[in-house]
């Protein structure tokens, strides 16, 4: 099949569902999400940890029956027709870096990964702090995939159509100088028609099912899809978190073991769906001893993919986003 049919084949189930959802909550959520971008300078940290704890408790329970695991979310789309060498599922691992000690932390999680046999795509803010080049060169030679992390971190990239655009020049600047085609949106806010405009193969910027993200419209799927632009022109792959968030399991929730994360993964594994894991080196703990208070022990990450290796063996395909996004693509073209 050419690549305009490619782009003119609609992935219609689940893009209208997103857009039903993006309707439903776009007015609050961007009104709410403003407010509190503007306010949150002012009010310390601690202070929003705890109220914010608090909440994601009570959130937790009222939405048992759809967090952790949405059932409707496992049937596979219909052009679907499995995973390379038929493998039983897909793992991604995915990393957000949102600050400079994030960033000084990168290479102590790729060494451990590495030594694994894992390898993961690290995702960087480029106007926040200060980037190194030769790190992302370091990353590369090791078989690390890195991608743009939003520009600012600022939670005003989709505030409206003209600052997403004015932004979305820098972006692709960013793209072509880090020679990625990757983008992950910062608090996984997002406005996929508009983000066709990015030079991207794939985004990691939804997810199944995540009712503590501040945009909660959940794409309920755990497999990739195709987003394509307004006038048809281009599409990327979007590939949805499918487990979730290290923060909110440790941090706001305070887990104290990796059960949700395994339960998870094996309920995608046997629907045959991407087991996508985004985690943040900005709150892991690789000293030992006490976590501060946003932190967690990088123990709980290091077990759960060695979980995944030794219990799974060779059923799964561990890929970067990059290979599952071109695996889609040629997927969805037959």
């Amino acid at each position: 099949m050419d690549s305009l049919s490619f782009f003119e084949r609609p992935n219609t189930e689940v893009l209208n569902r997103i857009q039903r959802n993006t309707v439903a909550n776009a007015f609050p959520m961007n009104l709410l999400t403003y407010l509190y971008y503007t306010i949150r300078p002012a009010i310390p940290r601690n202070i929003q940890i705890a109220l914010r704890r608090q909440y994601a408790r009570h959130l937790a329970s009222k939405m048992a029956h759809v967090w952790p695991i949405n059932s409707d979310a496992g049937t596979p789309p219909k052009w679907w027709n499995g995973w390379p060498d038929g493998r039983k599922f897909a793992l991604v691992l995915s990393h957000d870096v949102d600050t400079q000690r994030g960033h000084h932390r990168v290479m102590q999680l790729a060494e451990l990964e590495k030594k694994l046999g894992f390898r993961s795509c690290f995702n960087f803010v480029p106007e926040r702090y200060k980037n190194s080049d030769s790190l992302h060169k370091i990353l590369r030679q090791k078989g690390f995939e890195i991608a743009v992390h939003g520009l600012k971190h600022d939670g005003k990239l989709f505030s409206t159509k003209k600052v997403f655009e004015n932004r979305a020049v820098s972006i692709n600047h960013y793209l072509n100088l880090w020679e990625t085609t990757g983008f992950t949106s910062p608090s996984m806010h997002h406005q996929l028609a508009w983000m066709a405009r990015l030079n991207i193969e794939y985004s990691i910027s939804t997810f199944d099912t995540d009712p503590f993200e501040p945009q909660p419209d959940g794409v309920t799927t755990i497999f990739p899809f195709l987003v394509q632009s307004e006038d048809k022109s281009s599409a990327f792959v979007e590939l949805p978190y499918t487990l979730p968030q290290d923060f909110t399991l440790f941090v706001l929730l305070q887990e104290k073991d990796n059960q949700t994360w395994k339960k998870k993964l094996d309920w995608i594994a046997e629907k045959g769906g991407m087991a996508l894991l985004n985690t943040h080196t900005d709150y892991m703990n690789f000293e030992g001893g006490r976590n501060a208070v946003e932190e967690y022990s990088v123990d709980l990450y290091l077990d759960f993919i060695q979980y995944v290796k030794h219990k799974y063996a060779q059923s799964f395909w561990h890929a970067l986003p990059v290979d599952v996004a071109r695996h889609v693509r040629q997927a969805y073209t037959g």
